[in-house]
């Protein structure tokens, strides 16, 4: 495995930046300014944010992150935190779930258990199917569903979503987890119908395609993006603390409209029922290592 002592450092910053964000989301925190602070505190602890902190709140599973002028507060929300780090392209990918209502603590739980169980069963050669299956058969004990269109998934240098996807359901895979390989084991639990669907808009965006733009606006952004994002995700309130609102909306219309950006738009649950997560990253080698 190329460059492990950054995919370790990486993990060991994203689990600190994980494990303080949890002691920042409280009943009245304001929720952009509990993302800045993760978000600072890993370049603080010699990481990146390997993408903007998010915060999936009660039926939002992912891909929810606050817009620059957000000025609202967490208010008895059952909160998943997904916090990235990365170093020189290295990543560290991990999750977890705080109820602050005090209603959804078996949710929870499904979770974190389904990725314990998970965990176990990591060896070279595990079928990825089995993975799944534990993960599904461990949250419907509880009499919940797992999140079956959201998985796990492969990591590897600048890239967030690789091969294999790491499926929360049995899905009879047979191929197998092979030696070197870097995966995020990330069981969603839901009280709905276990299904998520993309909302109309976010603030969330990779760049994929870098072609000309015709605007002097669009060509300074597009650099900025290039030069500190690569292809990692990014939101427009890092833009706008850069460029001011005008500009960067202009210069992602002009962007989006050329096929140049990946949308990530928040996901719901289908029927709003509230969403749990836990997640780690891990190395599969012949002894296996947790880097989260």
């Amino acid at each position: 495995m190329d460059n492990i002592e950054n995919w370790r450092k990486a993990g060991k910053i994203a689990k600190e930046a994980l494990e303080y964000g949890k002691t920042l989301v409280k009943n009245g925190a304001k929720i952009k300014e509990v993302c800045d602070k993760i978000d600072a505190k890993i370049i603080e602890l010699g990481g990146k944010p390997a993408w903007p902190t998010q915060v999936g709140m009660d039926a939002t599973a992912a891909h929810y992150t606050p817009e620059n002028d957000d000025e609202a507060v967490f208010k008895n929300n059952l909160v998943c935190l997904d916090v990235g780090a990365q170093v020189d392209g290295c990543i560290g990918d991990n999750a977890l779930t705080i109820d602050l209502s005090g209603k959804y603590s078996d949710i929870m739980k499904a979770s974190e258990e389904a990725l314990n169980n998970a965990i176990k069963i990591i060896q070279i050669g595990t079928p990825i199917g089995e993975i799944g299956k534990v993960i599904q058969q461990t949250i419907e004990k509880f009499g919940l569903s797992p999140i079956r269109n959201l998985s796990g998934h492969g990591l590897s240098p600048w890239e967030i979503h690789d091969k294999p996807s790491i499926p929360n359901h049995d899905t009879k895979d047979t191929r197998q987890l092979e030696k070197g390989q870097i995966i995020a084991i990330e069981p969603f639990a839901t009280n709905g119908a276990g299904l998520i669907y993309e909302s109309d808009h976010g603030n969330l965006f990779s760049l994929v395609d870098v072609k000309p733009v015709r605007s002097q606006y669009a060509r300074e952004v597009l650099e900025y993006i290039t030069e500190n994002y690569k292809n990692l995700p990014f939101t427009t309130r890092w833009l706008i603390k850069q460029f001011g609102p005008g500009k960067t909306n202009l210069a992602i219309n002009e962007m989006m409209r050329n096929g140049m950006l990946h949308a990530y738009p928040p996901l719901i649950e289908k029927n709003k029922g509230m969403v749990a997560v836990f997640e780690k990253t891990i190395l599969v080698d012949d002894k296996v290592e947790i880097l989260t």
